[in-house]
């Protein structure tokens, strides 16, 4: 179910017990905040708790639903692409339109500190008295004044999130890059310190990872550290030890242990194998 709208700026609201749309998605990008009320916001594959206060961001390739716990009153800002093009007034450094999309803000929850939630209620009410005044909204300036203050409300929580313009997406082959070479030094592979690296928040690399390179990010780490340690014990010119100290192990003991773990044979067996292929 695809809902449409044709003017360039809308305002609706919505106080309910039981929400009454099914899962849907929209032809326009919608900013939906939280008046009252608690529950759960369907978004995507994501399911995020939600509470008064809390601001969504939905744009046209989403899908999303409300599954209300406590009667729920929902504001809803919905505009099309056409709102912000063409504008003459100040405008921020990357347009609204790819901030709705990005894909991080999808999965948590905007963080604002008191002040700028305050300031976000404030701008609410400021656009629903306006709304039940004003006939012509698209082209309303002071509209639009109070519609780009919460994309500044936005951005300051996106650098309190650690989340990117870019999605905090570096490019793969850089990340990969980083990761060859430092699996010699496990401290610096562990998520709180290569999502540091690249600028995303390390309570959403691993899902990050997963979906850029189809496979976990320990799954991938541990294969390639692995692949290199089959061949450093295939080849029968270092010790134990000194793959251990290589890979920053403890010791060869438990190099060995975390090699029986993943080839379910001893290196010592391993080796004596690959000196008969």
């Amino acid at each position: 179910m695809k809902r449409r709208q044709f003017e360039p700026l809308e305002l609706d609201e919505m106080d309910t017990a039981v929400y009454h749309l099914p899962v849907h998605s929209h032809t326009y990008y919608e900013m939906i905040y939280v008046y009252k009320g608690s529950g759960i916001h369907q978004h995507n594959n994501n399911r995020i708790p939600y509470e008064a206060g809390d601001l969504f961001l939905i744009s046209p390739e989403d899908e999303h639903y409300f599954e209300i716990g406590v009667r729920s009153r929902f504001i809803f800002i919905k505009f099309t692409d056409s709102y912000f093009s063409g504008r003459s007034y100040l405008s921020l450094s990357a347009s609204p339109e790819k901030i709705m999309r990005l894909t991080l803000l999808k999965e948590m929850k905007m963080v604002m500190d008191d002040a700028g939630k305050v300031v976000l209620r404030n701008t609410i009410d400021n656009l629903l008295l306006y709304w039940k005044q004003e006939k012509d909204l698209s082209n309303s300036a002071l509209m639009y004044f109070q519609v780009l203050s919460i994309f500044g409300l936005i951005r300051e929580a996106m650098v309190r999130m650690n989340v990117r313009i870019d999605q905090g997406q570096p490019d793969k082959e850089e990340m990969i890059s980083y990761i060859h070479q430092h699996i010699y030094d496990p401290s610096l592979i562990k998520i709180r310190h290569i999502a540091g690296h690249f600028n995303i928040s390390p309570n959403y690399f691993s899902a990050y990872f997963k979906r850029n390179f189809d496979v976990s990010y320990r799954d991938y780490v541990n294969d390639y550290r692995i692949k290199l340690i089959e061949n450093r014990i295939a080849s029968g010119t270092v010790t134990m030890k000194q793959i251990a100290d290589e890979f920053g192990f403890t010791d060869a003991s438990h190099l060995s242990h975390y090699f029986k773990q993943r080839k379910g044979i001893q290196p010592g067996s391993y080796r004596k194998d690959a000196e008969h292929l």
